[in-house]
């Protein structure tokens, strides 16, 4: 049986950006967003701009946040992202209007595949459409859309889409009940 072979990963074809970028974009995450001081979110969204972040109006980014590379985020208008967010975004992440980002949930959008002995890199893009509620301590996977007004419960892994109004829980999320909003 073939076996994997760590020493011969190679990714130099995956360049997200120029190394000065990533560099800068280091630091400033660092002391700006993955910082329990508490930084207003104006400010946030004004340096995620600057790095190349579409974001909407009224984003609440909360202390401690960590975000891979923002010029792969897209964020809507009236959003919320909780303490501890991870946004792993080595692949595109796209957050529609009134998304909710509890404390602690990951986006990941980087994977490997297992398959092969030298375990290459694979990326997916992540979509939450709007209304959607990621809840505390949950990951969305690579290649996940989370349809409108979904959930994702405490805890949960979302390794396939989520359909519209569903309120998914457990690992891997199924679904449970329709969200019904009065």
């Amino acid at each position: 049986m073939k076996k994997v072979h760590l020493n011969q990963f190679e990714n130099s074809l995956y360049k997200p950006a120029n190394k000065l970028k990533i560099f800068i974009w280091y630091f400033t995450n660092m002391f700006l967003f993955k910082t329990m001081l508490p930084i207003p979110s104006s400010t946030k969204v004004k340096v995620l701009k600057v790095f190349g972040a579409t974001v909407g109006s009224g984003v609440v980014i909360k202390p401690n946040v960590n975000i891979k590379y923002p010029w792969f985020l897209t964020i809507g208008d009236d959003c919320w992202i909780g303490e501890d967010v991870w946004i792993d975004n080595l692949a595109q992440v796209s957050i529609g209007n009134n998304v909710c980002l509890s404390q602690g949930a990951y986006l990941l959008t980087g994977s490997h595949d297992y398959k092969k002995e030298t375990f290459d890199l694979m990326l997916g893009k992540i979509v939450l459409e709007d209304g959607v509620w990621i809840g505390a301590k949950s990951v969305v996977c690579p290649n996940v859309t989370c349809k409108s007004h979904s959930v994702l419960a405490v805890g949960s892994i979302a390794t396939s889409d989520l359909d519209a109004y569903g309120i998914y829980q457990g690992n891997p999320a199924l679904f449970k009940r329709k969200r019904e909003i009065k």
